[in-house]
């Protein structure tokens, strides 16, 4: 079988590579087993050394490192600059903070002495989608490393040169060999890594569907697994809102990474008083946008990923224009090589249309118009996905209360949803479960184990 790199914004085939054979993945995943006993045992201050030295490789491979991603997957070059840079502030902040996270938590009971303990959990499987090549797995990596596992990489399959690229950055940081490994397989060998005794859990980023099957294999398994799927997030502007200010961040909340994010904002719901307004300003941002060669610097939003996933999004596109949703700009793939889509806005999109039932994962936006802000909560929980959203309003008390209401992983008020190593991240309902980020992260992939101890006996 052959693994190939193909440069999304030409179509041209950058590298190929054969997939690791049985007797190399079997030989991989013992080196990890290995490391992995002889890592629980490792001083925490090593462990966190370790951590540093990634993220300071990380910043010093930056320039290849970026360069590499947009070739692989086509995100804009300054995009991919500060991908890498935040994986590097993933892992200082965890050199600083997982020690904390990881202290004995002592309980109060009828023992003598009661407390909670961390103990390392064992080798993690992580099959990474190719959106955020870098930070999808290192966000991951950080806590799972921190609290004294190992990894094991399956990544997208168009995107092995920064698996192998991050297989490095562990080797040029000086971790044992094999703490981090990277496997180079297809998608049909992941049940049987996840059956593998030397796998102990599993955190999967990807589609909804493809988060079912790796749940129903881990169950098999009795494995604990995080999952992080897919998004139809909505961004709510009441009538109060700063107008200009949420359109602003608004074409960055949707069109960033090409659209191509869980945590995109995919469903503008604006109220009906200031929809006019937000929508002009919305649709003179996203005309500001640069579409071309992701590697030059004035381009602001590079190709798709793959063809088949553009021509998936032009297929949502037409079909809720049919359905009666009104095209304000864009609407049609980019002529010439690669997978290049206009920035595309739909305005009254109700929520029955594709455009609010279905998950977009490219650049275009969906604008439902609502009468007020009880319908835009109703509306904005009327999705399979709870994963991010956003919430504009000058009413910071009754934005408190709305967001309590609000049906998702994680709500910001008058700013963009972005996942902070500092924060929990994660989503409910078809969005998945389990949390990445912030402490929550750390201990997802840990023995949350009770000691309990009575009086000593003479």
């Amino acid at each position: 079988m052959s693994i190939d790199s193909i440069n999304p914004a030409t179509d041209g085939v950058l590298a190929q590579f054969d997939a690791h054979d049985a007797a190399t993945v079997d030989r991989k995943l013992s080196e990890t087993s290995t490391a992995q006993r002889e890592w629980a045992n490792t001083p925490i201050a090593e462990r966190m050394a370790l951590l540093r030295r990634v993220a300071q490789t990380l910043r010093a491979q930056k320039a290849e490192l970026a360069p590499l991603a947009t070739l692989e997957m086509g995100k804009p070059l300054s995009e991919a600059l500060g991908e890498v840079e935040k994986c590097a502030w993933n892992f200082d902040f965890y050199a600083d903070a997982a020690p904390g996270f990881l202290a004995d938590e002592v309980v109060a009971s009828s023992a003598t002495d009661s407390r909670i303990v961390y103990d390392p959990i064992g080798t993690v499987l992580a099959v990474m989608p190719w959106n955020y090549p870098y930070w999808q797995v290192m966000r991951a990596a950080a806590p799972v490393l921190a609290g004294g596992n190992a990894m094991v990489l399956k990544h997208a399959s168009n995107v092995p040169q920064c698996a192998l690229a991050l297989e490095d950055i562990f080797k040029r940081a000086g971790a044992p060999a094999g703490l981090f490994t990277t496997l180079l397989v297809g998608s049909g060998e992941v049940a049987g890594l996840i059956a593998d005794p030397r796998i102990s859990a599993v955190t999967f980023t990807g589609s909804t569907p493809a988060g079912r099957q790796i749940a129903s294999q881990a169950g098999q398994a009795l494995k604990k697994q995080v999952l992080e799927l897919g998004g139809s997030d909505p961004f709510i502007v009441l009538a109060d809102a700063d107008i200009e200010a949420a359109a602003a961040v608004a074409v960055k909340a949707r069109f960033q990474n090409t659209g191509q994010s869980c945590i995109s904002a995919k469903r503008f719901i604006v109220e009906q008083a200031v929809a006019e307004r937000f929508v002009e300003a919305f649709c003179a941002g996203v005309r500001q946008l640069v579409v071309g060669d992701p590697m030059q610097a004035r381009s602001t939003q590079g190709s798709m990923a793959k063809r088949r996933l553009r021509d998936e999004l032009h297929a949502q596109v037409l079909a809720s224009v049919q359905q009666g949703a009104r095209l304000l700009t864009g609407g049609s793939p980019v002529d010439g090589p690669g997978a290049f889509y206009a920035p595309t806005v739909l305005d009254h999109v109700t929520p029955d249309m594709v455009a609010a039932q279905e998950e977009t994962f490219g650049p275009a936006a969906a604008i439902l118009r609502v009468a007020d802000a009880e319908e835009a909560v109703r509306i904005a929980n009327a999705t399979n996905f709870g994963l991010g959203a956003a919430l504009w309003t000058s009413d910071l008390d009754r934005a408190g209360q709305l967001a309590r209401r609000i049906e998702a992983g994680a709500v910001f008020v008058n700013g963009l949803v972005a996942s902070d190593p500092r924060l929990p991240f994660g989503g409910i309902k078809e969005s998945g479960y389990g949390r990445e980020l912030g402490k929550l992260g750390l201990v997802e992939f840990t023995n949350t184990k009770t000691v309990w101890t009575g009086p000593a006996r003479t």
